[in-house]
């Protein structure tokens, strides 16, 4: 089987519950670019896996998936996130569960856009992102978050950040409706507990949108990422958070990682094991 498809996403699209495909681009990095390579960096390492996921008594050969390829990028930002948009938005309309594998974090907002309009968001990230432009670029990377906020949801959770200039702090600080959870917060309170308080602010929400950007994850584990921050979040952790949130989440993504700056490629088998992860804990929800 070619690398060039996700490993078990061989189901015809019509018959796919769940839809992967990437998006390289990486337009708008700031500090190291190199995540358009990403989407057949984690395909290639997705064969490392055996199929059967044991702690969920699934084997995703028997999960129908389909890897649909990579969307259409352009040198323009907006036309790339309108590109996006449109390809995620039948994905939706065709009640499948996207999958979407970054490039650079920007790429989030139009897969959230794509869901109705108060879809919930989690996100897990080392950094705010709450910056209303960046470099004369409004939706640029570093902003996704204060845009979904803005435009799209008011149900917000972050999860992993320690980074940001004053002003997002500020925002946090002026904004209690949101969530946000800092990396050092996990290691106090402990994944669990701060999942039993996410349950509680989301439950109104019947659906969520969930986001990996992988520098929530501490670059000791995770080398290959845009815009490394240390002391992070543990692979483990943040395994925690993508199998309790899964039966909620009505697509997914992982995003920002840099194959040209990962150690080994155990940035993209992580990114990699995490998709599958998701795709088990989500499948063994559905009726």
């Amino acid at each position: 089987m070619s690398n060039n498809v996700f490993a078990e996403a061989n189901a015809p699209y019509d018959e796919a519950q769940f839809v992967i495909y990437g998006v390289p681009f990486d337009g708008t990095s700031s500090f190291r670019a190199g995540s358009r390579w990403a989407p057949d960096a984690m395909r290639k390492a997705s064969y490392n896996f055996e199929t059967y996921i044991p702690e969920f008594d699934v084997d995703l050969e028997d999960v129908p998936t389909h890897d649909m390829g990579d969307c259409d990028t352009y040198v323009s930002v907006d036309e790339t996130l309108e590109e996006v948009y449109c390809l995620t938005k039948g994905i939706v309309n065709a009640g499948k569960i996207p999958i979407m594998m970054g490039g650079e974090h920007s790429l989030t907002y139009p897969c959230v856009k794509a869901f109705p309009k108060g879809t919930g968001f989690v996100v897990l990230d080392a950094h705010l992102d709450l910056r209303p432009e960046y470099r004369g670029v409004k939706y640029n990377h570093a902003c996704v978050s204060r845009h979904v906020i803005e435009e799209l949801t008011d149900k917000y959770v972050s999860i992993g950040v320690r980074s940001g200039p004053r002003e997002e702090w500020k925002f946090v600080r002026d904004h209690p409706e949101y969530r946000f959870y800092t990396s050092d917060d996990v290691c106090a309170k402990g994944i669990e507990a701060i999942l039993q308080e996410i349950d509680i602010y989301l439950s109104g929400c019947d659906r969520i949108y969930l986001s990996l950007d992988m520098d929530a994850v501490d670059p000791s584990f995770a080398p290959g990422l845009g815009t490394p921050e240390p002391f992070g979040m543990t692979p483990r952790d943040v395994r925690s958070v993508i199998r309790h949130l899964a039966p909620l989440a009505a697509g997914f993504d992982v995003v920002e990682i840099s194959p040209e700056y990962d150690c080994g490629e155990i940035t993209s088998v992580l990114g990699a094991k995490l998709i599958r992860d998701f795709i088990a804990a989500k499948w063994k929800s559905m009726p």
